[in-house]
C-alpha cells in the first residue's frame, strides 16, 4: 500500500522526468527548426537554379513564354510555394496560382531576373514566395515527431516505470526509520521511555534517530529523577514531620515534659522542614525564571571572608582547616551579596561535610577579564567521574544514602547552580576520588 509520502515521491519523481522531457524535445524542436531553415534555404536556391535553367531553355526553344503556365503550375504544386513569372515589361506570363496572368504586378517577394541566354539583356523576372515561419515549424514538429518523438515517449514511460519501482524501494527504505521514530514516539508519549531507534543511517535521518534516542534518555532521567524526587521529598518531610509528631504524642501521652529541651527539639524539626520547604520553593522559582535579584556593587572579597567565618565554628568542630587564598586587589562585582552568599555557604557546606578529619578546605578568588571566578578546594573523599554529569540534577546524590548528614536533600548544588546561572556566570566541578573536589564559579564584574 503506498503512502502520502510515498505517493508524493512518486509524483515528484514523475513530474521531474515529464518536465525534463519536456524541455529537452522544445529545445531539440528549436534547433529542429534552425537546422530545417538551413536546408530549406539550401533547397530553395537548388531549386531556383534549377527552375532558371529550365526556364532559360524554354524561351530559347520557343523565343517567348506561350505555353509556360502549366510548367510553373507543375512547380507550385511540386514545391508547396506560389512562382510568378514576368516576362522583361513585368507583365506576369505565369502564375501558379492561376491569378495574375497578364496583370502588372509586383508579388510580395523578391525576384531574380532570368538573363536572357544570349547577350541581350534579360528576358523575365522569376518571384518565389518562401515557406512562413508557421509552416517551417509545423515541419520541424512532424520530422520531430516522427523520427524522434517515437523515440521519447518510449523513453519516458520507461522513466516513469522505472522511477515508480525506484520510489517504492527507496520511500521504504527512506520511510522505515520514519515509521520507527514514529512509533517510538508514540510510545514515548504513553509514558514509555525505554524506547530506542536503531538506524543505522549516517545521514540526516540517523541524526534525528540520535537525537531522538537522546531525548528520550533525557526523559527517561528525568522520569528517574522525578520518581525518586518524589520519594525523596517524601521522605525528609516525613522524617521531621514524624518526629514532631511522636514528641508532640509523648508530651499528650505524658512520656515527656513540655520543657525547654523538648520545645527545642521541635524547633529543630520544625527548622529542617521549613528549610526544605523554603528550597523547593528558590528551586521551582529559579527554574522558572522568576527569581528576583537585588544587584549591586559587591567586594566578594569581604563576602568570602564573612562566610568562612559562619562556617568556620562548624570546621573547626570536625577537625577541617578552611584558608582563603585572596589577591590583594579583587574588583567588585555585581551580584546579589545574599544568593551568592547562599552559593558560597552551600559549598563549603558540602566540602566540610565530604572531607575527613584533619582535612583541608581553601576557598580563593581569581580576577578575568569581565569576570571574578570563584573556587572552594577541599582534600576530601571526591566524587567517581560518571557522577560528575549528574551532580548538579535535582535530588542527585552521590551517597544514595538518605541520612541528613550525608545525603541531604539533594538540592543544595542545582539550586546553586540556578543561582549562578541567574548571575550570567557558570558553575563546574573538577573531582578526583580520594583526592578530593574543585567547585568553581564566576560572577559578573561591576561596570560601575
Amino acid at each position: 500500500m503506498i503512502g502520502k509520502l510515498q505517493f508524493r515521491l512518486l509524483m515528484a519523481f514523475t513530474l521531474v522526468i515529464l518536465v525534463t522531457i519536456g524541455a529537452v524535445l522544445f529545445l531539440v524542436n528549436q534547433a529542429t527548426q534552425s537546422e530545417i531553415r538551413r536546408f530549406g534555404e539550401r533547397v530553395d536556391q537548388i531549386r531556383i537554379v534549377r527552375m532558371e535553367a529550365e526556364l532559360a531553355r524554354f524561351y530559347l526553344s520557343h523565343r517567348n513564354w506561350t505555353g509556360i503556365q502549366p510548367f510553373v503550375e507543375q512547380w507550385g504544386n511540386l514545391y508547396g510555394q506560389r512562382i510568378v513569372l514576368t516576362d522583361a515589361q513585368g507583365v506576369v506570363v505565369a502564375d501558379s496560382q492561376g491569378e495574375l496572368q497578364g496583370k502588372y504586378d509586383n508579388p510580395d517577394s523578391s525576384g531574380r531576373p532570368l538573363p536572357a541566354p544570349w547577350p541581350a539583356g534579360d528576358i523575365g523576372t522569376l518571384y518565389i514566395t518562401p515557406k512562413s515561419s508557421s509552416e517551417l515549424s509545423f515541419e520541424s514538429l512532424q520530422i520531430l515527431f516522427r523520427t524522434i518523438g517515437l523515440y521519447f515517449l518510449w523513453g519516458g514511460l520507461i522513466a516513469v516505470a522505472i522511477a515508480l519501482i525506484i520510489t517504492f524501494v527507496l520511500s521504504r527504505r527512506i520511510l522505515a526509520p520514519v515509521k520507527a521514530l514514529t512509533y517510538a514516539a508514540k510510545h514515548l508519549g504513553r509514558g514509555d521511555f525505554t524506547q530506542r531507534v536503531e538506524v543505522k543511517d549516517k545521514s540526516e535521518l540517523g541524526e534525528l534517530a540520535n537525537t531522538f534516542n537522546t531525548m528520550a534518555s533525557d526523559l527517561e532521567r528525568a522520569e528517574r529523577l522525578r520518581q525518586n524526587m518524589v520519594a525523596d521529598v517524601a521522605h525528609e518531610l516525613r522524617t521531621p514531620l514524624s518526629n514532631i509528631k511522636g514528641y508532640l504524642e509523648a508530651v499528650r501521652d505524658g512520656v515527656i515534659k513540655p520543657d525547654v529541651d523538648t520545645i527545642r527539639k521541635l524547633d529543630e524539626e520544625a527548622t529542617l522542614l521549613s528549610r526544605l520547604v523554603d528550597d523547593l520553593q528558590e528551586l521551582s522559582l529559579a527554574e522558572a525564571g522568576e527569581l528576583r535579584l537585588i544587584r549591586n556593587a559587591t567586594d566578594i572579597a569581604d563576602l568570602i571572608n564573612q562566610t568562612v567565618a559562619a562556617i568556620q565554628a562548624k570546621a573547626m568542630l570536625k577537625g577541617v582547616s578552611i584558608a582563603t587564598e585572596l589577591p590583594d586587589r579583587l574588583p567588585h562585582v555585581d551580584i546579589d551579596a545574599h544568593r551568592i552568599g547562599q552559593v558560597l555557604r552551600n559549598l563549603l557546606e558540602n566540602a566540610v561535610t565530604h572531607t575527613a578529619t584533619g582535612g583541608a578546605i581553601t576557598i580563593g578568588a581569581v580576577p578575568q577579564p569581565n569576570w571574578v571566578e570563584v573556587s572552594v578546594i577541599d582534600t576530601g573523599e571526591g566524587i567517581p567521574a560518571e557522577e560528575l554529569p549528574f551532580i548538579f540534577e535535582r535530588f542527585y546524590r552521590v551517597d544514595k544514602s538518605r541520612a541528613r548528614a550525608t545525603g541531604g536533600s539533594g538540592l543544595g548544588l542545582t539550586i546553586a547552580k540556578r543561582l549562578v546561572e541567574a548571575h550570567g556566570g557558570e558553575i563546574k566541578v573538577q573531582s578526583e576520588v580520594g583526592k578530593g573536589s574543585r567547585f568553581s564559579f564566576t560572577v559578573p564584574v561591576s561596570l560601575t
